[in-house]
């Protein structure tokens, strides 16, 4: 655990660590939390026991950009970038939220998890899909797939949308599933230019921090490596596109995950090429974000 002058750690979640400000004076009175990226990677809803050297610094790069590109779309948490000097490349203040229990998955492409079940059922999510998709061809229209947040080291429960609306009230429901949509519809528009695709992300939203007010913030990471998966388009439309971040790592070491995670192995042997490769694909998103 770092220790940072002024600030107190409150949270350690699965990628990243929160704190909160001793004095909050020191920010006229607003509340606020700083939001530090580390480079730990986080893989079927559990940290593993490494690290991607730099990954914080990507992750919290993109993030801070997009919510900044996307603030005409959708209220959001970034406040400022005002934090102690050692932590200037990988974390930010944001407004402290009141964050709804819901994780706000939207997919526009057919992913390969999407197709394995698409190939077995002509569906997906109880969504039929026309047939004749393949890997990286896009849906006729973007699919909502609510789950409930788990804690760190448990699985995240995926819900359907009637689920959603028993746990927050239908309206709620229905302008979260809005704004996801735009969100992700306006991320892709943008992107789109610099040759990249965006399959799918997981949004996260809160409110304020009184209860009763329906504001609708959206909150955590925004569209990075880390909750949202990137393709190079050209690569999308050939059918074999490669994944970037954390999907990366998910695929080259998916057994060993699944061992360590099942229990039937203790211990999680990752090759260091597999993780200096996937700095280096964090990177490649971040440069091509920026055009470097």
């Amino acid at each position: 655990m770092v220790s940072i002058p002024n600030w107190s750690r409150v949270y350690a979640g699965k990628v990243h660590d929160v704190y909160a400000p001793i004095h909050a004076l020191a920010h006229s009175g607003i509340e606020v939390l700083m939001l530090v990226a580390t480079d730990r990677v986080s893989v079927l809803d559990r940290v593993l026991p490494i690290a991607v050297p730099g990954k914080g610094a990507v992750v919290n790069a993109i993030s801070k950009w997009w919510f900044e590109q996307l603030a005409d779309v959708a209220n959001n948490h970034y406040f400022s970038d005002d934090v102690p000097p050692p932590l200037k490349e990988r974390a930010v203040v944001v407004r402290r939220l009141r964050m709804y229990p819901i994780e706000c998955t939207v997919i526009g492409y057919m992913t390969r998890p999407v197709y394995a079940s698409y190939e077995a059922s002509g569906e997906f999510q109880g969504a039929p899909l026309p047939a004749g998709l393949r890997v990286g061809d896009r849906l006729p229209e973007p699919i909502f797939c609510p789950a409930i947040k788990a804690e760190v080291d448990s699985d995240d429960e995926p819900i359907s949308f009637e689920h959603m609306g028993q746990i927050l009230g239908s309206q709620v429901a229905e302008r979260l599933r809005e704004i996801s949509i735009e969100l992700y519809r306006a991320a892709n528009e943008i992107v789109a230019p610099k040759g990249l695709t965006i399959a799918d992300a997981k949004l996260e939203f809160g409110s304020s921090s009184d209860y009763g007010d329906d504001e609708f913030v959206f909150a955590d990471q925004a569209f990075t490596p880390d909750s949202a998966t990137y393709w190079i388009s050209e690569e999308a439309e050939k059918g074999n596109p490669r994944t970037f971040g954390k999907d990366y790592v998910r695929e080259a070491i998916g057994d060993e995950v699944l061992a360590w995670v099942s229990g039937t192995s203790s211990q999680l042997n990752v090759p260091e090429q597999v993780l200096e490769e996937a700095g280096s694909r964090y990177r490649h998103v971040e440069s091509v974000i920026f055009g470097r």
